[in-house]
């Protein structure tokens, strides 16, 4: 292959992350020939830095937690967890950080691997700069789908890079466990690596600016959480602002708005996301560089007919499963076009409109408790100016939760829209129910009325019969 050799596809898709995968796979089934670009491992953020180990850390943590839990059991698990076996199956997990596996995959959907850094050049055509400095160029005939992710935003802090902060990156894929650790953030990666840590041995602090955890979700859902990380042993200080970094002879030293002096041996800041659109061309195609991309609900970045933009660099919902379901959009709908066969504005929760960005987007948080939320929160659905009404029940008015361990506690809420008479957003905290949230999903995605989930009888004894205290709850 030369340097000047040019390559022509219907689709050309940067980022080989899940996002970018599930494009190629969906223009693929399409009958489109399609490049995909990748500059570091296929399989992305998610596989190798974020969900994957994440998870895979946190799920000893939460078994033994449960555990704990149960007479009988729990006296034969108070001992420290094996960290080196934790540590072992991550890296197994991550698949020792080697992308062969997910390699395999792409070319078993006929996708065309171009490993190297992908900038547009202009409408429908971008260059790619192999490892080895060799430039090719890529032409589409229908489509570009921007599918780069985000990366760790680190605050303007003097200092910062000498001093070696882990962010999400480091954190998952640490090779040993710190004896103490500084976490700066009260969101999602800052409690879940909160919760790994502290349940691996470390000294962990946690600081927040704002007055409480997982600031997105229902009040309840991050002081349950807070609760139980202080419980555990995690210094939790909220309303603190992080001024100043140092490395002292090793020693991690943050220095907080009231000049209190916090030594850690490693600190991570779980401070936001920023999307990887700097140097991808942006500027070659009349768009900003380093800013998100705007798009409609067929995924196409706004003011263009061939531009695509899917998961985190769009900024409608920095969720790994988002991002492959609007990519999974974006393929059909760019599979359509191309055929001639998708005309005027798609019809909302149709084929060719990712509806649920805006009404339905889950999340769970894998903390002990776990916290599950959907849809809108009460403040949120009041904010949009709907009629509502929050509905909550405590968890251990269910006899699941009971079965489940001793010292349970849990809290549902579901917020009803009085005048469509259907659910607006649910929200769960507790042990073990993220596996409960897609049936609050399909409940919310469904529209179902609330009057015909009354029907939808649970089965018992789970914790899902927390729906039928809920429907009681808001019958009265």
């Amino acid at each position: 292959m030369t340097e000047t050799e040019t390559l022509t596809y219907d689709v050309v898709v940067l980022g080989a992350g899940p996002v970018g995968e599930n494009v190629a796979d969906r223009t693929r089934a399409a009958g489109l020939s399609t490049a995909i670009v990748e500059s570091e491992l296929v399989g992305g953020e998610c596989s190798y830095w974020a969900c994957m180990p994440s998870k895979a850390l946190l799920r000893p943590v939460i078994a033994r937690a449960d555990a704990r839990r149960l007479p009988g059991l729990s006296r034969a698990v108070q001992g420290p967890l094996d960290t080196a076996a934790v540590l072992a199956r991550r890296d197994e997990y991550t698949s020792h950080w080697h992308d062969d596996g997910q390699v395999g995959w792409l070319d078993g959907i006929g996708a065309d691997l171009h490993r190297g850094h992908g900038r547009l050049a202009g409408p429908r055509t971008v260059t790619v700069t192999g490892p080895d400095g060799a430039l090719r160029t890529l032409t589409a005939r229908h489509a570009v789908a921007v599918c780069t992710g985000t990366r760790a935003q680190l605050p303007d802090l003097p200092g910062l890079d000498e001093v070696r902060p882990w962010t999400s990156r480091e954190a998952t894929s640490a090779e040993k466990v710190p004896r103490r650790l500084i976490v700066v953030g009260g969101g999602v990666v800052a409690t879940e690596m909160a919760t790994v840590f502290q349940a691996l041995g470390s000294q962990v602090t946690v600081l927040v600016r704002g007055k409480g955890l997982l600031p997105r979700m229902e009040p309840f859902a991050g002081e349950l959480v807070a609760d139980a990380l202080t419980e555990a042993g995690t210094d939790l200080r909220t309303g603190t602002s992080v001024e100043s970094v140092t490395r002292e002879n090793g020693t991690v030293v943050a220095v907080t708005g009231t000049g209190e002096r916090i030594e850690g041996d490693e600190i991570l800041f779980a401070t936001g996301r920023a999307p990887r659109t700097d140097d991808i061309g942006l500027d070659t195609v009349g768009l900003e560089p380093g800013s998100w991309l705007t798009v409609d609900d067929t995924l196409r970045v706004e003011g263009t007919d061939w531009l695509y933009a899917c998961g985190d660099v769009n900024h409608r919902a920095l969720l790994t499963h988002q991002g492959k379901y609007q990519a999974r959009i974006a393929g059909d709908t760019i599979g359509a076009r191309a055929a001639g066969t998708a005309a005027g504005e798609p019809a909302p929760w149709g084929p060719h409109a990712a509806t649920a960005d805006h009404h339905a987007v889950p999340q769970v948080v894998f903390t002990d408790p776990e916290a599950a939320a959907v849809g809108l929160s009460l403040a949120e659905a009041e904010q949009a100016g709907h009629r509502v009404r929050a509905v909550d029940v405590d968890l251990t008015s269910v006899a699941g939760a009971g079965l489940y361990g001793e010292g349970y506690r849990g809290r549902a809420r579901m917020v009803v829209d009085l005048d469509e008479r259907i659910l607006r957003g649910v929200t769960f905290v507790g042990p073990g129910v993220g596996e409960l949230l897609h049936s609050a999903t399909v409940a919310v995605a469904g529209r179902i009325p609330v009057d015909r989930l009354w029907h939808a009888v649970p089965s018992y004894p789970t914790i899902s019969e927390v729906w039928l205290r809920l429907l009681e709850a808001y019958r009265g």
